[in-house]
């Protein structure tokens, strides 16, 4: 009897696999029927495969549009700019509050370009501005699912298994639909925040680096940097947090020598660089006299709020200017915190399910990998799982560094930062579940397909006891499923296959249950301000359990809802606008920092008095408040001090001089926090020469005073 050879690797040859259909060598004489290519005699139908690919996006789409109109303007800081983006050019390109160019926000510009191109050809609306965030939802879902896919797909796990369609399209369905449903994606792609584009890009880049992966592509990976590049001009050094991930994902599973690795790897930087520094460059060159004040530092420089207020500011801790050690979001970073807080119900629901399965599909690759190296007679190539396990290294790496950070950061942090997990999470679980899934037949795949569906339903338990009620009665029947599945999957390699395949599709349901329930009531409940959450359970700064929320389902008009800012009506929380200058109020929390100013018609109206002789129609501190009045009248008002009303824009002197050459008609009262953590005290100079210099009057609950006429 002649013994079977051993398959040498091959760049050449694996890249002709990878490119022609799938065809089952001929089995070992030690396979098992269940180990047989079952895919090649029962191919996935294409009109199947495309169907259900579709069902999931419509779905998605359907979830993240329903009622999207409800939250009006959502976070009018950004919907102000995008506003003004709409309205000149300069503000467009460098990201002004303001169309009179006072001030920037106090991130990159790359999300409110797409916003506020929307604005200037749909008009100004809360669909205009909302609508592409939830299209970025959407595409997200999609890269998803095309990377796991390809990933199944050209990955080969072993040489008596041929790559498997049917496990790869479910396997990705099943990412896509994590993703999807992880709370705080929905919250996210339905909101206004830089964080919709900056988690779409990641997941370009990391699709990127898987097609790089395949066959060395150069020119792949140097898509990914680009990719990385542009969300760095959406949310500045996040973006940087994955390339770790991606690095190690390529060095792996790249077959080139590694030579060739280095050098791809040096280009794909190169483009990262090129991608992001252009704008920094043209910035930092154009002289300050020419463009916004960078909103966020206290120099008007870019590269200070890069490594300050929104960098390593955040994890120290040591932000200048910001509202420092001020409520629940900022802090002594925890371990456990995307699990204890709030966090927990946003984006926690399946992460052990997913470090669970990828350390179960890591042991089992490797380990085959180890012993087909050894001489294994298995029919096994010598590597032959390169694709499969650099792409798990990429979705399980992006989690884990991502989620460290996340949970260790001294500075300001916000619960919905954690949508940057949720492709992670989608891409873990479905790659790591399909591995063990394949494998099943060895003891460490079928426990940690066991454990898996176990610690699902018991966490979902935890999670929503804490919302009681209907939520705590799913958390309890997802428990009392994902536990008997956990166990029938121990022996998933001896229940025939229908069985089995369907006790792991009952596992994935009751795991979804909670998520479902969360995202539901995510989607059915509008939200506003600076500081927004998902699901039944919330908090946050200022009044644990309600900010950023609003109840009350008013109709998908288009146009925010009565009392959100912007409007006439009171502010969330029903406060009024308050007479001081410079004083805490005429907003919806915290002095204007998280919800803005409450809008009067007759203050609307006052605003709007000879408004084309003015460039801007009024001042006030604070940028929530200054685009609450921005958004009402459709006109500049100038924020000073920028987001905190601790930016030193303009000086007390810069003040002085606008309003001497008549470009500023009202000063507003309330709003900001004024040199908080050594920022500016400009804020409050200001408010006090206006308050010694003018006469005071009050229109709608807001102190106003008329720059023109001295007091």
């Amino acid at each position: 009897m002649t013994a079977t050879p051993i398959p040498v690797y091959d760049p050449l040859t694996d890249l002709a696999r990878d490119a022609a259909p799938p065809v089952a060598p001929p089995d070992p004489p030690d396979a098992s029927p269940e180990r047989r290519p079952a895919a090649a005699s029962r191919p996935l139908s294409p009109a199947l495969q495309r169907g259900s690919l579709i069902a999931l996006l419509v779905a998605t789409a359907a979830l993240y549009l329903w009622n999207l109109g409800a939250s009006g303007y959502a976070n009018s800081f950004y919907s102000a700019a995008a506003q003004a983006g709409s309205q000149d050019w300069k503000a467009w390109f460098f990201a002004s509050l303001d169309s009179g160019n006072a001030i920037t926000v106090d991130k990159p510009p790359a999300s409110l370009w797409v916003m506020g191109l929307s604005v200037r050809l749909f008009g100004l609306s809360s669909w205009s501005i909302l609508v592409p965030q939830a299209l970025m939802g959407v595409a997200t879902v999609w890269f998803v699912y095309a990377t796991v896919k390809r990933t199944l797909t050209r990955g080969t796990l072993a040489t008596t298994m041929a790559p498997s369609p049917q496990l790869a399209h479910w396997a990705a369905l099943a990412g896509g639909a994590v993703t999807a449903l992880t709370p705080a994606a929905v919250l996210m792609f339905r909101f206004n925040n830089p964080d919709a584009l900056l988690v779409l890009l990641l997941t370009v880049a990391t699709y990127a680096t898987v097609r790089a992966a395949e066959n060395g592509s150069r020119r792949w990976l140097v898509g990914a940097g680009v990719a990385v590049g542009f969300a760095f001009l959406t949310k500045m050094l996040q973006a940087f947090v994955i390339l770790p991930a991606l690095v190690v994902a390529y060095a792996i599973a790249a077959p080139v020598a590694w030579k060739r690795k280095v050098l791809d790897l040096l280009a794909a930087f190169v483009a990262v660089i090129v991608s992001s520094a252009w704008y920094v460059v043209i910035f930092q060159l154009t002289p300050a006299s020419e463009r916004p004040y960078m909103a966020g530092s206290q120099t008007n420089s870019f590269l200070e709020l890069v490594f300050g207020y929104n960098g390593l500011g955040r994890i120290t801790g040591s932000e200048v200017g910001s509202v420092g050690q001020r409520g629940p979001n900022s802090g002594t970073g925890s371990l456990l915190r995307l699990f204890t807080t709030v966090s927990g119900g946003m984006v926690s629901w399946l992460i052990p399910a997913a470090l669970i399965l990828a350390v179960t599909a890591a042991a089992l690759l490797i380990g085959r990998r180890r012993s087909a190296s050894a001489g294994d007679q298995s029919g096994l190539t010598r590597l032959p799982n390169r694709l499969v396990l650099g792409s798990l290294v990429a979705f399980t790496g992006t989690l884990v560094i991502t989620g460290l950070v996340f949970s260790l950061m001294e500075g300001i942090y916000h619960d919905y930062y954690t949508v940057a997990l949720a492709p992670a999470i989608g891409g873990t679980l479905a790659i790591g579940g399909a591995v063990a899934w394949v494998y099943r037949d060895r003891l460490v795949a079928t426990l940690g397909l066991a454990a898996a569906s176990v610690a699902t339903g018991v966490w979902a338990y935890f999670l929503t006891s804490r919302a009681g009620g209907v939520y705590l009665v799913i958390g309890i029947a997802a428990a009392v499923v994902g536990v008997v599945a956990g166990l029938a999957l121990l022996m998933a390699d001896k229940l025939p296959r229908l069985i089995a395949s369907g006790t792991l599709a009952i596992a994935l349901a009751a795991g979804l249950a909670g998520p479902l329930a969360y995202s539901l009531n995510t989607a059915a409940t509008p939200h506003t301000g600076s500081i927004v959450t998902a699901g039944p359970v919330s908090g946050g700064m200022g009044a644990p359990g309600q900010a950023g929320r609003q109840r009350g389902g008013q109709p998908p008009t288009g146009q925010p809802p009565a009392g959100a800012p912007g409007q006439p009506g009171r502010a969330p929380g029903g406060t009024q606008a308050n007479a001081g200058p410079g004083g805490a109020g005429g907003a919806g929390g915290m002095g204007g920092l998280l919800n803005g100013a409450s809008v009067s018609d007759d203050l609307k109206a006052l605003l709007l008095t000879d408004a084309d002789n003015y460039t801007w129609v009024g001042a006030s501190v604070g940028s929530q408040n200054a685009a609450s009045y921005q958004l009402a009248t459709n006109k500049a008002v100038m924020a000073i001090g920028g987001f905190n009303g601790s930016d030193p824009s303009p000086t007390l002197a810069e003040f002085k001089a606008l309003v001497a050459a008549k470009k500023i008609h009202y000063y507003l009262g309330g709003g900001g926090f004024g040199g908080q953590n050594g920022g500016s005290q400009s804020a409050s100079e200001i408010a006090s020469w206006v308050a010694s210099t003018f006469t005071a009057q009050t229109v709608g609950g807001t102190t106003v005073y008329d720059l023109t006429q001295a007091g």
